[in-house]
């Protein structure tokens, strides 16, 4: 297993080296956008939520050696946080798919079942909760390990893999 060196990146850039920042930055903005997305929706709340994400990791007093499931921590809790604020539903976005770069290399056809196909899962997805949407796209979207997104949402790492496991059952079942 490789040493995750985000920890030292963070260190450095509260010492005021711009590398770091440049370096943190190309590592975790698409990412966290991406993530961000799935809860705020519009881009121009999605580019100030990664902004003050960050400032809030550059505030923190530490900086934990399992950086990322703690970035997700902060970035969830600040999504929720604005959209509680703004008295939006949160989370309604659909799983993110390869779909969209999958059609543009293909022909009309295969564009034409790809988009029935992810009409479909969107549907399926839209009759799930909440929370079943997020735990799915912490998963399968955003790659995080059961561990990861139990440290993200604060719960046990069997209630992660119980509600997965629940959430896709539904999903193969077409939702019950």
């Amino acid at each position: 297993m490789t040493e995750d060196l985000t920890p030292s990146l963070v260190i450095a850039l509260r010492q005021g080296d711009d590398t770091a920042g440049e370096l943190l930055d190309r590592g975790y903005r698409a990412a966290l956008a991406r993530f961000c997305a799935g809860y705020l929706r519009d881009a121009a709340d999605v580019e100030d939520a990664v902004q003050e994400i960050y400032v809030k990791v550059l505030a923190a007093d530490g900086v934990p050696e399992r950086f990322r499931p703690w970035l997700y921590r902060i970035a969830r809790n600040h999504c929720l946080n604005k959209l509680r604020s703004a008295g939006r539903r949160r989370d309604a976005a659909p799983l993110p798919t390869e779909l969209d770069v999958a059609a543009s290399l293909t022909g009309a056809l295969s564009r034409l079942e790809n988009a029935e196909r992810a009409a479909d899962l969107a549907r399926l997805l839209d009759r799930l909760s909440d929370d079943e949407r997020e735990l799915l796209r912490l998963r399968y979207a955003e790659d995080l390990s059961r561990k990861d997104i139990a440290a993200v949402l604060e719960v046990s790492e069997q209630l992660v893999k119980t509600r997965l496991y629940e959430a896709v059952r539904k999903l193969r079942l077409g939702v019950e």
